[in-house]
């Protein structure tokens, strides 16, 4: 039998001993448990962006995994947290829309409410539920307790607004999602647009007065500090610099407007 995998994301930082506590109230309760850290350098708060980082990531690990996300500027008022199972895949993470990017990827099987205290890590802190409250449930949810007995069920999750490109003729008007660890700047116009329009060298993207012209396959294809044009491994159309960092080249963040058209 496999074992079961818990993974984590956060905003803690590397070597933040939050990490370790949260690690070492999971293996506590379920010592066999392969715990994998998915990321703990989201920007502090940064809800959109932890949202991000789990629909990119989820998808990949078997089915069974439970994921904990603690990106959570609310901790200690009344925000909830919820366990969320989608597909075979389920979710540990407070109810402030760091899920929202997941919903409608895979069928929305249970979405509970984590009320049932004694679950819990007591003392509950007020500013560390990520170990005192998610922890402890992944871990026993992991041993085989029953999704069901967690809490009540909801048919109500916070949603974050996620623009979609639109497509006016022979232009798409994007914006750019996130800047990866690299400075690359993913945007939120998948592969499937971009191909409508032309063969890839006639395509033109343009951000922040900067024009881009033809898409490249990688990377490689271009010489150091080139700025380039390509679809990445997310299936999104992105903007980068050859062995360089494009945001700070461009001077762009999150929310930056792109068009993409033929030439």
């Amino acid at each position: 039998m496999s074992r079961r995998v818990i993974t984590l994301t956060t905003d803690f930082g590397m070597g933040s001993p939050y990490v370790a506590e949260m690690k070492g109230v999971i293996l506590s309760i379920c010592p066999e448990i392969v715990i994998v850290d998915i990321s703990h350098q989201v920007a502090p708060q940064d809800v959109r962006q932890a949202a991000l980082i789990l629909d990119q990531a989820a998808w990949r690990f078997p089915d069974g995994t439970i994921h904990i996300c603690v990106v959570d500027p609310g901790v200690g008022t009344e925000r909830r947290i919820v366990f969320v199972q989608l597909d075979r895949q389920s979710f540990i993470a407070p109810d402030n829309g760091v899920l929202s990017r997941l919903m409608g990827r895979g069928e929305l099987c249970r979405a509970l409410v984590l009320t049932q205290q004694n679950l819990w890590r007591h003392p509950v802190s007020n500013t560390f539920h990520g170990r005192d409250i998610m922890a402890p449930v992944a871990a026993r949810v992991a041993t085989g307790q029953p999704p069901e007995r967690l809490g009540p069920a909801t048919d109500r999750l916070v949603m974050l607004d996620w623009p979609e490109p639109e497509v006016r003729g022979a232009e798409i008007d994007g914006q750019v999602l996130t800047v990866d660890s690299f400075g690359n700047l993913i945007t939120n116009i998948g592969h499937d647009l971009v191909d409508r329009l032309g063969s890839s060298a006639t395509i033109c993207v343009r951000c922040a007065g900067h024009t881009i012209r033809g898409v490249v396959g990688t990377y490689g294809q271009r010489d150091p500090g080139t700025l380039v044009a390509l679809i990445g491994s997310s299936g999104l159309l992105e903007m980068a610099v050859v062995q360089g960092h494009a945001a700070q080249r461009l001077r762009v963040e999150a929310g930056a407007a792109v068009t993409v058209s033929c030439v």
